[in-house]
């Protein structure tokens, strides 16, 4: 199988923002393509994310990664937070999402970026396995805070 990995643009809405809905599926949300349409419309149209996906020879869409900007004060530069991965279930375990992280890497050399951030699960261990295949380390010395500003 051939995979092509491109960069995301407007007339790949709609098929992106099917993976995008699978993928919310998979974290235990509810399907509803059409807010996932609305929210990647946005992302694209406003330049606040940068998405690729992974299609294969007859054009059927493989996977996605999505990229947030982000800047460090300290360093002074800018790095990027790997917030999405996704590849299909009749996909996985073909090379999709490496193709992915490697494309999502060029980019952020290209951009001349510190690093690329992400997490994961504690219980995704394929996820853990490739990011680590890949060089990404654990970190550790931080903890991580979040305050949640809506009602669950």
């Amino acid at each position: 199988m051939n995979i092509v990995v491109n960069r995301a643009k407007f007339e790949n809405v709609n098929e992106v923002s099917a993976l995008f809905n699978s993928y919310r599926v998979f974290y235990s949300q509810k399907s509803n393509l059409d807010l996932a349409k609305e929210f990647i419309s946005e992302r694209i149209n406003n330049s606040e994310s940068v998405i690729f996906y992974a299609i294969d020879n007859t054009g059927t869409y493989l996977g996605f990664t999505q990229l947030y900007p982000n800047f460090s004060s300290v360093s002074a530069k800018r790095s990027w937070v790997l917030n999405d991965l996704y590849v299909s279930e009749s996909a996985r375990r073909l090379g999709v999402g490496k193709k992915l992280m490697e494309a999502a890497k060029f980019f952020a050399e290209s951009t001349n970026a510190k690093g690329i951030a992400l997490q994961t699960a504690e219980d995704n261990v394929n996820a853990q396995t490739l990011y680590e295949s890949l060089g990404y380390k654990k970190g550790s010395g931080f903890f991580s805070y979040f305050l949640s500003l809506q009602q669950a």
